[in-house]
C-alpha cells in the first residue's frame, strides 16, 4: 500500500467520501479504505499481520501532526475497521530534534540545504557541472509548464518509452489519457512542473511539490535514450534554481538510505547532484501488545529494514535480471513492439552524475 513514492501520485485528488478514502496499491490499483479524520488530515490502516495505522501522504503535507495524544485517543476509540496494532508518524524538516518520548527510530532523507543557487553550484563534483554545461551546450531547454493537456501528453510519451524503471516495471507505463491527469493532478495547486526539451520534444519532467519552507521532488524520469544530453542534471539545477526563488529552505527527494538498502545507483545520481543525509525522528507508539512485540523485534521495518544489504542487493540484481529477460522475451514475441523499447534499461544502472 503506498503513500508516496518517488515515484505515484495520491493526495488531495484523493476523493474523501464520509469515512473512506481512496488510495493507490502498488501505484495501480485504487481502493477505498476506511479512514479517520484528525487533526485535518486523514489515519488510515495498512498491513495484513502487522496492523499500522499512518497519516495518509503524510510526505506531501504542509505540516506535521500537531498533537499525536488526540490522535491516539481517536484511534483507541475508533471503529474495528481502525484498529491498528502501531500508530507511526515523522517530524517534518527543518525541526530534526526529537520532541516526543515515544519510541523513535531516524528516518533517512536526500535534502539539500538551499542557501543559494551558487552554494549548491560550487559544492558540486566537477562532473556534474560539466553534464549540466553539456546539457545546455546541446540545446537542451529547461522551463516550467502548466499542468494542461499537451503537458499529460508530453509525460505519456516519456512514461511509456520507459516500461521499467530502476530495473522495476514502470507503473505508469501504459496508462490511458484519463488516468495520467489524474496520476499527476496531485497537490496540482502547490506544484511546479519542470521540463526539458529538445527541438520540441519532452526529454523529461520534474514535479515539484511546495510544503511550507521545504520543496519535494514528486515524480521525476527522463528518457534514457537521451541520457547523453543529461537532461536529469538540468532538471535538478532548475529546480534549486526555483527553490531559491520561492525562497525554500530545503530540496527533498526521496530516503537517502531505505531500510538496509544502501549504495544503489539512485543515491550516487542524489549524491552527484549536492544531495546529503539528513535525519528525521519517526515514532512508532504500540497500541497493542502484538505491536509492542514487534517493535521490540524491529519486524515493524519491513524486509529492507531487516534483511543485510548483501542479501537486498542481490534480490535487486536478480530482479532486475528477470524484469530484463521478461521484456526481451516480449520483444521476440512480438512484431509491434517498438525495436528502441529496451533502452530504458539504462535508467536502472545510471552514469553517476547523469540520469536516476
Amino acid at each position: 500500500m503506498e503513500t508516496r513514492n518517488r515515484s505515484g501520485e495520491t493526495g488531495e485528488r484523493s476523493k474523501i467520501l464520509s469515512d473512506t478514502i481512496e488510495i493507490s496499491v502498488r501505484r495501480t490499483q485504487k481502493i477505498t479504505v476506511p479512514t479517520l479524520r484528525v487533526q485535518g488530515k486523514n489515519i488510515i490502516v495498512k498491513g495484513r499481520w502487522i496492523k499500522t495505522a499512518i497519516i495518509h501522504d503524510e510526505e506531501w503535507l504542509e505540516t506535521g501532526l500537531e498533537d499525536p495524544e488526540l490522535c491516539l485517543e481517536k484511534l483507541k476509540q475508533g471503529p474495528p475497521c481502525l484498529r491498528a496494532d502501531l500508530f507511526t508518524f515523522v517530524q517534518k524538516l527543518p525541526d530534526v530534534a526529537a520532541r516526543y518520548s515515544y519510541p523513535t527510530e531516524w528516518e533517512s532523507l536526500a535534502a539539500v540545504r538551499v542557501t543559494s543557487f551558487n552554494d549548491w553550484w560550487n559544492n558540486l563534483p566537477q562532473v556534474t557541472r560539466k553534464n549540466v554545461r553539456r546539457s545546455q551546450k546541446r540545446g537542451v531547454l529547461v522551463t516550467v509548464r502548466e499542468f494542461d493537456d499537451d503537458l499529460i501528453k508530453g509525460i505519456m510519451e516519456v512514461n511509456n518509452d520507459s516500461p521499467t524503471v530502476q530495473g522495476a516495471p514502470n507503473p505508469y507505463c501504459g496508462r490511458s489519457f484519463q488516468e495520467a491527469k489524474k496520476d499527476y493532478s496531485a497537490f496540482v495547486g502547490r506544484s511546479d512542473f519542470i521540463c526539458a526539451h529538445f527541438e520540441g520534444q519532452l526529454l523529461g519532467f520534474l514535479k515539484l511539490v511546495y510544503r511550507g519552507e521545504i520543496a519535494s521532488i514528486l515524480s521525476f524520469i527522463s528518457r534514457a535514450d537521451e541520457s547523453d544530453k543529461r537532461p536529469a542534471n538540468a532538471l535538478i539545477a532548475k529546480a534549486v534554481e526555483l527553490c531559491q526563488a520561492r525562497g525554500a529552505t530545503y530540496l527533498t527527494y526521496g530516503n537517502y538510505n531505505y531500510g538496509n538498502k544502501r549504495d544503489s545507483p539512485l543515491r550516487e545520481f542524489k549524491i552527484r547532484n549536492g544531495f546529503s543525509e539528513i535525519l528525521t525522528p519517526r515514532y512508532y507508539v504500540p497500541l497493542t501488545l502484538w505491536g509492542a512485540l514487534c517493535l521490540k523485534l524491529k519486524v515493524h521495518r519491513g524486509l529492507l529494514g531487516v534483511l543485510p544489504h548483501s542479501v537486498i542487493s542481490a534480490g535487486v540484481r536478480l530482479r532486475r535480471k528477470w524484469y530484463s529477460l521478461t521484456a526481451s522475451n516480449r520483444r521476440c514475441s512480438s512484431t509491434t513492439e517498438r525495436p528502441n523499447s529496451n533502452r530504458q534499461m539504462g535508467r536502472s544502472i545510471p552514469p553517476a552524475g547523469s540520469n536516476p
